[in-house]
């Protein structure tokens, strides 16, 4: 144990020279769980985790930049699946090495997979584990080199409606949070995300695997993002291919006319071919220059 209360894990990459270490996301029992213990399963390529499917235990892998290139800017990111696995190299590792090099911090979490059989609710799950991943990052900020205020988060996919969930609901924890940490965070990005879950725009997959099969017409609206945006939404910034055959753009178009309705500072780079995933087929430091012009123009980056 650390004096911080937590288990510092083996490393999962090898090779992965910006990995620091793999952290549980919760010190002691993990709430809204059952003691049911599930197998998690992994994919594997060229000595590394790629794939993870049946997430029961949470954790949180930390990137760190070097001293002279620091920012003092973090993110946390959660990879995409369809919440029913989670792209953790193509989506996670990859992405926290690209943003090291460029003096942020990087954390990508490995959440907790929508399931009945090891969580008492299933729907709130992935939520609770964003949330303490928000927590965790600003409370340990001045350990890791970070400004308190300068913390965001980042989600593809499935993981992008996570990402907007926890960007959407930061108002209501939960989580256990008697420091009364805040679990805003300071901007979000979303690649290619999902957005709603209402049955014409949503991604039937995931809605299915975080909703059930029939899901209550309330279940369906607390988790249509596009329907809670406030004044208070953090500034966004949304990439989509318009020829998305997975996870259609309207999602990211009916957010992004919720943020400006709302007079929400955002960008969106939408790209007129590419289909799902499109960013995985390019080189990581092409697709995301826009995304550091943008950082750098808000300040979270030194130009």
């Amino acid at each position: 144990m650390t004096k911080f209360g937590f288990c510092i894990l083996p490393l999962l990459f090898a090779g992965s020279v910006s990995a620091q270490q793999v952290i549980p996301l919760y010190s002691g029992a993990i709430p809204n769980a059952t003691s049911y213990t599930m197998k998690e399963l992994t994919t594997e390529k060229e000595g590394k985790i790629v794939w993870y499917r049946k997430v029961s235990k949470p954790t949180m892998t930390i990137f760190l930049p070097s001293n002279e290139k620091a920012s003092g800017a973090g993110v946390v990111i959660f990879p995409g699946g369809g919440y029913s696995g989670e792209s953790y190299d193509a989506e996670g590792v990859k992405i926290a090495e690209t943003f090291t090099k460029h003096g942020v911090a990087a954390f990508v979490v490995k959440y907790r997979l929508p399931s009945d059989s090891i969580m008492v609710d299933k729907t709130i799950g992935p939520l609770q584990d964003a949330q303490r991943a928000i927590k965790t990052v600003r409370e340990r900020a001045s350990e890791w080199g970070l400004k308190s205020d300068k913390i965001g988060i980042m989600g593809f996919s499935a993981g992008g409606h996570l990402a907007a969930t926890a960007g959407t609901k930061f108002n209501e924890p939960f989580i256990e949070n008697t420091n009364k940490t805040s679990l805003r965070p300071d901007f979000m990005i979303l690649i290619y995300p999902v957005i709603s879950m209402n049955e014409t725009l949503g991604h039937k997959g995931s809605r299915a695997n975080l909703l059930g099969t029939n899901p209550a017409a309330e279940k369906i609206e607390q988790f249509s993002n596009e329907l809670h945006v406030t004044k208070q939404i953090p500034p966004t910034y949304l990439t989509h291919a318009g020829d998305d055959k997975v996870v259609d753009v309207d999602n990211s178009l009916a957010f992004y006319e919720a943020l400006r309705h709302q007079s929400v500072p955002a960008e969106m780079h939408l790209y007129p071919k590419g289909d799902h995933g499109f960013v995985l087929k390019i080189p990581t430091e092409e697709w995301m220059q826009p995304l550091f012009v943008w950082m750098k123009k808000n300040e979270w980056v030194a130009k």
